[in-house]
């Protein structure tokens, strides 16, 4: 696993919550939430592919075919 993907998750989310606190400020509440959605979406397609990859590595050990 490489440092960089967490660096990018932190980012996202980061951009996310500043972006939902402005648009609550700015009662937009229904956009916050879309907003936070996609970020979540964002991070599970990141997560689902490392998952993927650990599978792979599993079945390369142990030459599951």
């Amino acid at each position: 696993m490489d440092i960089s993907i967490i660096f990018k998750i932190a980012g996202i989310g980061l951009i996310v919550a500043v972006i939902t606190q402005i648009l609550k400020k700015s009662d937009r509440d229904d956009m916050a939430t879309i907003v936070s959605i996609v970020g979540l979406i964002i991070v599970l397609t990141f997560v689902i592919n490392m998952i993927g990859d650990l599978f792979n590595t599993i079945k390369n050990i142990f030459l599951i075919y």
